[in-house]
């Protein structure tokens, strides 16, 4: 019998794949018998370190670049699965950002994540298949300080709803997936980050972080692609326009 959670044969389309939730989205899916993986970062470099079966696509670019998307398209047809994951951070008070700050995250959270998954559904065509988008606990739970991010991750979870009624009757299901603290490198880039790091150590900053979530601790990339790669798969057969949350409590 096959397994409910067996990729086997079967392609998909990862972007933000080269580090954290992307790459172990890549790894579960080739690891469970996925055939073809487009795998899409700025990261050529964390690209060219996955080391995977099969059939690997790897494209060096910006998921905001539509030319990208415009050649890659062709390239995906019958696409099964896609996780859209791509997604870069931002910080400061709403009233002190300026239009640039917040253009810079909307362009890869926000029109990256559409032009990721219009291209997935179209790929998709009328066989069927199914995407997950990666939101964020900060679209549901307002967090200050974190405006175009919070924002972004809100629009790209009502997307994916808006996307799941209009690709049911094609068989596509759409869903979203609302992460609390997850331990990747999208912190790397925070300033008060980068200040903590230098003052107690990484490790000790991520601890001190989740404080804040009822489980005390943060996520693992891993964890985060068990529950995305379980909505993709049959498993979730009757699962379309869900935003799940797996966030340790923080949203409580």
């Amino acid at each position: 019998m096959t397994q409910i959670q067996d990729f086997t044969g079967r392609s998909a389309l990862v972007t933000g794949a080269a580090s954290g939730i992307g790459a172990a989205c890549a790894r579960t899916l080739a690891a469970r018998g996925a055939a073809k993986l487009f795998l899409v970062d700025v990261d050529g470099a964390g690209l060219d370190a996955l080391d995977l079966p099969g059939e690997v696509h790897r494209i060096n670019g910006s998921v905001a670049d539509e030319a990208l998307w415009q050649d890659l398209e062709p390239r995906m047809a019958g696409l099964d699965h896609s996780v859209v994951n791509a997604g870069i951070g931002a910080g400061g008070p709403i009233a002190d950002l300026s239009l640039a700050e917040w253009r810079r995250v909307m362009a890869v959270n926000l029109d990256g994540a559409f032009l990721t998954l219009a291209t997935s559904l179209r790929a998709m065509g009328s066989t069927g298949g199914s995407a997950v988008v990666v939101a964020s606990v900060t679209g549901i739970k307002p967090v200050p300080g974190i405006g175009p991010y919070g924002v972004s991750k809100a629009a790209v979870a009502h997307m994916a709803r808006i996307a799941a009624v209009e690709s049911a009757k094609k068989g596509i299901r759409v869903n979203a997936i609302a992460p609390g603290g997850v331990d990747t490198a999208i912190w790397e880039s925070g300033e008060d980050f980068q200040r903590s790091v230098a003052s107690i150590g990484r490790e000790a900053t991520i601890k001190a972080m989740a404080k804040t979530t009822p489980l005390g601790r943060f996520a693992s990339s891993e964890e985060m692609a068990d529950t995305i790669i379980y909505l993709l798969s049959d498993a979730a057969s009757n699962i379309t326009g869900h935003v799940m949350v797996s966030d340790g409590g923080f949203i409580l």
